[in-house]
């Protein structure tokens, strides 16, 4: 039988699928639309992830002393070219995520005991006690008071990590638990955690002191803990003593310049300044009962009204936080609050940390703890 048209066997050069006409050409356009859409995911994981980004040397000011020196040739670390990880490591969003949320694949759990302290206004401060797994190298007692970031305690995965580490070299390490933070911890008075309040952090080194009359301190603050530990050294000279150094950890410095920063868009601020604040809401309001009301005397339901509209840190401290204290404004409490305006009172070693690709600490703020580890005798960055 010889096909016809009509019986449909006839081959043309274009081959009709409903009604629509694809020419040979068409599968060479999409295979090219596919590798421009691949191409294009690449280059933005490559653009995110910072691949390309050299690997360099920590950027170091210090002064020319004996200490500084001994330290640059100990720690080779503080020297040689930093080589992260090379998938996720050169990206600040990353490693926040990462490091900040789930921790480690084997987060640590070391074993305390919780000490609750009160305070002159009725709040209970409560740290967390570990002691050391061996002796320290020097045969020295030394105790590690750290203070974590905003709204975490001693059950936070990251220090965990540094609380297991630090046993394992020989030190005790008491941990503050901001107050409010801990949800299985109930407010006693109508007040929590500010940006540089220092009376639990006092409170808690005091107790060390008291209890371990041999023991040397080493400060550690993460975060907003830098900013107190080191507001609470400049505050008082005696603060200062047996102290044998600070470490402080990817802090802001002057709260004033991280709230111009964190209502920018560069490095995604804006959004984790809305994140940050939505915790903080939620810490807030799980002590509603004890913050809010006739019995609190300093934050009525307006300020819980006006608490649910919040969506940056800056709204919470001029709503809420500035209120604890009486400050008028929050010009005012940011400036109290903010170390940049006592860490020239500091007179121990002073070792300064940050990221130079931190998300949240834009790098305008670095010139802080530069300009003064440039003019301290003990300064250290």
């Amino acid at each position: 039988m010889i096909p016809t048209r009509s019986s449909g066997f006839i081959m043309n050069a274009h081959v009709e699928r409903n009604g629509q006409t694809l020419s040979p050409e068409m599968p060479a356009v999409f295979d090219g639309m596919k590798l421009a859409a691949v191409a294009t995911v690449l280059y933005i994981i490559v653009r995110c992830l910072n691949l390309t980004s050299p690997s360099v040397a920590p950027k170091i000011t210090c002064q020319n002393t004996s200490l500084n020196l001994y330290l640059l040739k100990s720690c080779s670390v503080l020297t040689k070219e930093y080589v992260p990880p090379l998938l996720w490591g050169k990206s600040g969003h990353v490693q926040t995520a990462l490091y900040g949320k789930m921790g480690r694949v084997h987060t640590p759990q070391p074993c305390g005991m919780r000490l609750y302290l009160p305070m002159h206004d009725g709040a209970t401060a409560t740290f967390d006690l570990f002691e050391p797994h061996g002796d320290h190298v020097t045969a020295d007692d030394i105790t590690m008071v750290i203070c974590p970031g905003i709204g975490n305690h001693s059950e936070k995965h990251y220090i965990r990590t540094f609380v297991d580490y630090s046993q394992k070299q020989g030190y005790r390490c008491a941990v503050l638990n901001h107050l409010g933070a801990l949800p299985n911890i109930e407010l006693t008075s109508p007040r929590m955690f500010t940006y540089g309040c220092t009376w639990e952090f006092s409170a808690m080194v005091s107790y060390i002191k008291r209890t371990f009359p041999q023991t040397w301190l080493i400060v550690v603050g993460f975060s907003l803990g830098g900013n107190i530990v080191c507001k609470f050294l400049g505050e008082n000279q005696g603060n200062q003593d047996r102290v044998l150094c600070c470490v402080s950890v990817c802090q802001g410095y002057c709260a004033q310049s991280a709230h111009e920063t964190f209502l920018q868009w560069d490095q995604c601020r804006r959004i984790y300044n809305f994140f940050m604040a939505e915790n903080m809401k939620k810490i807030i309001l799980s002590h509603k009962k004890s913050l809010f009301g006739s019995q609190s005397g300093k934050l009525d339901f307006a300020d819980l009204q006006c608490l649910y509209m919040t969506t940056s840190l800056a709204q919470i401290d001029d709503c809420i936080m500035r209120k604890f204290h009486g400050h008028n404004s929050l010009k005012d409490f940011y400036e109290k609050e903010s170390c940049v305006h006592y860490i020239h009172n500091v007179n121990v070693p002073l070792l300064m940390i940050n990221s130079s690709d931190d998300p949240l600490v834009h790098e305008s703020l670095l010139a802080i703890p530069h300009t003064l580890a440039a003019r301290w005798a003990h300064g250290f960055l």
